[in-house]
């Protein structure tokens, strides 16, 4: 865990040190925004009877804040620190359960632009993410005997691979307010499952051999200085 968490401090640190770097050498504009995120999420969960099964598609939320460095009008880095709650259902004979992933993302991504001071622009973007877990949670609505019992136990951080595609626009007459719309999909590149732990022998763990995928659209305004 320790070693874990100095990783991601390291990869934190390189990354704010790029981009306030990159930010006095070759930047045109720096861009700061705020974003909500509606976020839709997937990953498999463990049932006794079924083995590995996909749960439903089921609604979260985020939200956060963003800081781009735009070295041109069409090339920029683009980092962001997002709070995500994710969520899973599905149900299993007569029980149903609900559960809540809960992380702070912090995705590093390089942003192409047709032109980011335009009053229009549409961009791509895509890099790496880290996930810090902060904290899961279980839900079980049950009709019968909920037994053996689950067990939701989570990795402290996970790691993906973000995408994305928007548009902004221009709201005052030099396009440096702006409001931007759009879409981001991060597929999980490892395991999040955490199966270290002693269990009873009449409870077993819910998540096996996990990655979360999750589709988001975003709304959200950003001010170029």
């Amino acid at each position: 865990m320790n070693n874990f968490r100095n990783k991601v401090l390291t990869c934190i640190t390189i990354a704010a040190m790029l981009l306030m770097g990159a930010g006095k050498t070759a930047a045109q504009s720096v861009e700061f925004g705020l974003r909500y995120m509606p976020t839709f999420s997937n990953f498999k969960v463990f049932t006794p009877g079924n083995g590995n099964k996909l749960g439903d598609y089921t609604n979260g939320n985020g939200f956060g804040a963003i800081l781009g460095i735009n070295f041109t009008d069409h090339v920029g880095i683009q980092g962001e620190v997002l709070y995500s709650a994710i969520a899973q259902k599905y149900t299993d004979v007569d029980v149903e359960r609900q559960i809540k992933l809960k992380y702070v993302n912090i995705p590093v991504l390089l942003s192409l632009n047709t032109g980011k001071s335009k009053v229009v622009n549409f961009n791509i973007v895509g890099g790496p993410q880290i996930g810090i877990s902060t904290g899961s949670t279980i839900f079980t609505k049950n009709n019968g005997n909920d037994n053996p019992s689950a067990v939701l136990a989570v990795k402290k951080g996970d790691l993906g691979f973000a995408y994305g595609a928007g548009l902004d626009f221009g709201l005052n007459s030099a396009h440096t307010s702006r409001l931007g719309i759009g879409f981001r999909g991060v597929e999980g590149l490892f395991d999040i499952s955490d199966r270290s732990n002693t269990i009873s022998t009449d409870s077993y763990y819910l998540l096996d051999k996990t990655k979360v995928k999750t589709y988001s659209l975003y709304v959200g305004l950003s001010i170029l200085l």
